[in-house]
């Protein structure tokens, strides 16, 4: 009897179906590390030290051999998605690796961006050896060697880019020049001081690493000048990419296929909603002022150039014990982040900004969260405006969406995200829209206890947000330019000249930004229809905790996981 039902159970198991093997996820590793292959930094910031010796390449011949890499794998991947298969997870992986593969296409062969951009060669070497000199995952002496191979390659990346960009934008060219300038001090300062301690008497290491430093300041010295006095004069490009490009964009990153009319209604809208809020909100504080003049005097209260970094992480205690008194989304760590100044090479428009660890990182775990300080060539006046966009309650808000429950608590998900594609890309609408939805989301469940100064604050952020979404439309479809852009900022979004002018010229280089308003709207109405669906089960931190432990796909691909399958209207 015994053998008899062994050889039943036998049959059972024969009959079940083995699963077949779609190949999905060995194309998913294969697309990673040409990824990595072609942009070691990436590899690096992913927490993959293999790449670390190794800098960008960025010539044209490097750029033609990556354009044939993806037109190859979007075939391959075409096959895979043609041929069956593929698990709900993996199907939902391969539709956005697709649009990811045409949206770098989309840049490298349409827009060329490599020969319009100075600032995607400046940038580069900078955070490339930063990530090896702050992030303590290895021995500082192994460390340094990586940061001097890193270093050698600066020369030939300046001479990419001065063989490759051609009558790029003003605007461009004048925020590369920024950033270059601020490169020579980082190498000259912060590298050096940094290899030397790193030594640690290692006579030899240190010689070999202050012959490639020396050469990649007279490169990076070079480089600087040559954008001042050859590029400057002839950066007479025009930055729009037109409206067929831009909706292409908008569909390939965020998978937003609505009519741009629509869109830029949509966006309208909500500003003249926000507009109209914080009119009355600024009623409230002082009722015998103009809104402006109000924000104007919450804003008086800012720090000093050198108390910019203690007033930021004063404000992180708070907003993160809220989030575990109001039970709005578990913290997967007691860690905090650390509070730095922007540094140089990231300077080109960004206030705050969190630098995480790459999700694949298991020594050097630290988090950055950043904070832009005033540029020691600015005017009193500049400097004084800088500043005001730091008011107290500002930085409360800023630090939600920086942090707790921002950026920082994607990050501390991110072991949870369940496949490489979810771990290591993201859609900006996904992650800066669940940012910008954390704003108005922790001020809806109480925090700041009503303070109308916070709610203004807000409100602020939130216009800021807004009219970034119409410049970026108007930008780069309707002919706007970037002074017109500027009022947009000073004129409906309440904000200072400066900044207002910064906004703008980012818009110029960063179409879709829109993505943070928009992702807004996209996770409330997401937020409504799931808890329409759960019913008397739902919870916020239920739908916090479902959404942010899928990765920061686009939101569309979210709405198929949580609503099974839904494709309805997106906002």
């Amino acid at each position: 009897m015994k053998r008899i039902a062994s050889l039943g159970c036998l049959a059972l198991i024969s009959c079940v179906p083995k699963k077949v093997d779609s190949g999905f996820r060995a194309f998913e590793a294969a697309y990673f590390k040409a990824l990595f292959e072609a942009s070691p930094a990436y590899g690096t910031a992913s927490g993959l030290h293999e790449y670390d010796a190794r800098l960008d390449d960025l010539s044209r011949p490097a750029i033609g051999r990556r354009i044939a890499a993806l037109k190859q794998q979007a075939g391959a991947l075409q096959a895979i998605r043609a041929k069956g298969g593929l698990t709900k997870a993996e199907t939902i992986d391969a539709d956005f690796l697709a649009n990811r593969i045409q949206s770098e296409l989309l840049d490298l062969e349409t827009l060329e961006i490599w020969r319009r951009n100075p600032m995607a060669y400046v940038s580069v070497a900078g955070g490339a050896i930063d990530g090896l000199m702050k992030r303590n995952f290895a021995p500082p002496l192994d460390r340094l060697r990586s940061v001097t191979s890193r270093v050698r390659g600066v020369p030939a990346l300046m001479a990419a880019m001065r063989a490759n960009v051609e009558n790029p934008p003003k605007e461009f060219t004048d925020l590369a020049i920024r950033m270059a300038g601020g490169s020579v001090g980082f190498f000259k300062a912060t590298v050096a001081g940094w290899a030397k301690g790193a030594a640690g008497g290692d006579a030899a290491a240190l010689a070999e690493f202050e012959q490639a430093n020396k050469a990649a300041i007279e490169a990076v010295e070079t480089a600087t000048a040559w954008l001042k006095t050859d590029l400057l004069p002839r950066s007479k490009g025009a930055y729009a990419i037109g409206e067929a490009n831009f909706r292409r964009k908008l569909l390939l990153d965020e998978m937003v296929d609505a009519p741009l009319a629509e869109v830029l209604a949509t966006g309208e809208a909500n500003l003249e909603r926000d507009r109209q809020a914080f009119i009355e909100t600024a009623r409230k504080i002082n009722p015998r002022a103009t809104p402006l003049e109000v924000m104007r005097s919450l804003s008086a209260e800012h720090p000093g150039e050198k108390e910019l970094l203690d007033s930021t992480r004063a404000t992180l205690d708070g907003a993160r014990r809220f989030l575990i008194e109001k039970n709005i989304i578990p913290i997967p760590s007691e860690v905090r982040p650390t509070v730095a100044e922007t540094p140089p090479y990231a300077r080109s428009g960004s206030f705050a900004s969190m630098d995480n660890p790459g999700p694949y990182e298991t020594k050097a775990t630290e988090a950055f969260y950043y904070v832009t300080p005033v540029e020691a060539e600015w005017d009193a006046r500049h400097k004084e405006e800088h500043l005001r966009a730091y008011n107290r309650p500002a930085m409360e808000v800023i630090t939600v969406h920086e942090a707790y429950p921002g950026h920082y608590v994607q990050f501390l998900y991110s072991p949870k995200f369940p496949s490489m594609t979810r771990k290591v890309l993201y859609a900006a609408s996904n992650a800066e829209g669940w940012a910008h939805y954390a704003e108005q989301m922790m001020l809806d469940e109480g925090f700041g206890g009503g303070d109308p100064k916070l709610g203004l604050a807000q409100l602020h952020e939130a216009l800021l947000r807004d009219c970034r979404y119409i410049a970026g439309i108007k930008l780069h479809t309707a002919g706007m330019t970037v002074a017109e852009a500027a009022k947009i900022f000073v004129e409906r979004g309440f904000q200072e000249p400066a900044n207002g002018f910064e906004e703008a010229r980012r818009g110029a280089y960063d179409p879709t930004y829109l993505y943070y308003t928009l992702g807004k709207l996209m996770i409330y109405k997401l937020r409504a229809d799931y808890a329409k669906q759960q019913g008397t089960s739902y919870s916020l931190r239920g739908f916090h905790d479902a959404f942010i432990r899928e990765g920061s796909i686009p939101i569309p691909l979210i709405r198929r996981i949580l609503l099974r399958e839904d494709r309805g209207p997106l906002f």
